[in-house]
């Protein structure tokens, strides 16, 4: 088996965020993250872990605003780091899919690396008593993500109530379906076209 492993580091800097990723595709599930949005920590670490992949974050922001500008920056900086981490996409598998149940919760997530962005969020906003929900800062993730990574992303909801359940099973199903997608399976590109853009 080569020794060749898949990887990419990226940085953004902006009025509201910094941000620094180093992401190995072929890791071992190893994360090191370090911002100071405690909850999403823990999903970027379930994605890492059942992505196989290795991940180092290092992330400050506006949270004082909320999480909103943070978490999408680093939606932004890891779908670049994975863009660029897997170059040519010469013989992947392109698809992968995962179901993902939690508890009560059970959650689709299709993957297709395509070259063609597009966020496919089929999940309702459930609200708590103030009116806040991490939903909407999980498709603002999701939308940054999918859109810098270049990859069709579709999320789908069958069931569920609890909004860290639904998250927790998103991420897990992201990091199986894009685990499957990235295998090499052969030496030509998996289209038609003869070329993934």
């Amino acid at each position: 088996m080569s020794n060749f492993k898949r990887k990419a580091s990226v940085e953004r800097k902006t009025s509201e965020t910094t941000v620094k990723v180093d992401f190995v595709v072929d890791g071992s599930g190893i994360s090191k993250i370090d911002t100071p949005l405690g909850f999403w920590n823990h999903m970027i670490g379930l994605f890492t872990f059942f992505g196989g992949f290795d991940i180092v974050l290092k992330a400050q922001g506006d949270i004082e605003v909320d999480d909103h500008h943070l978490l999408e920056d680093i939606g932004i900086c890891l779908g670049k780091a994975f863009r660029k981490a897997i170059a040519e996409r010469k013989g992947i598998r392109r698809f992968g899919f995962a179901a993902v149940p939690m508890d009560e919760t059970l959650v689709q997530v299709a993957v297709d690396i395509s070259g063609r962005p597009f966020l496919g969020f089929f999940i309702p906003i459930i609200r708590n008593k103030t009116g806040f929900s991490d939903l909407e800062n999980l498709a603002e993730f999701a939308r940054g993500f999918s859109n810098h990574a270049g990859i069709n992303l579709h999320l789908r909801l069958f069931s569920g109530e609890n909004t860290h359940h639904i998250c927790e099973a998103v991420f897990k199903g992201l990091g199986l379906a894009l685990k499957e997608a990235v295998k090499i399976e052969s030496d030509r590109i998996s289209s038609t076209k003869g070329r993934i853009d």
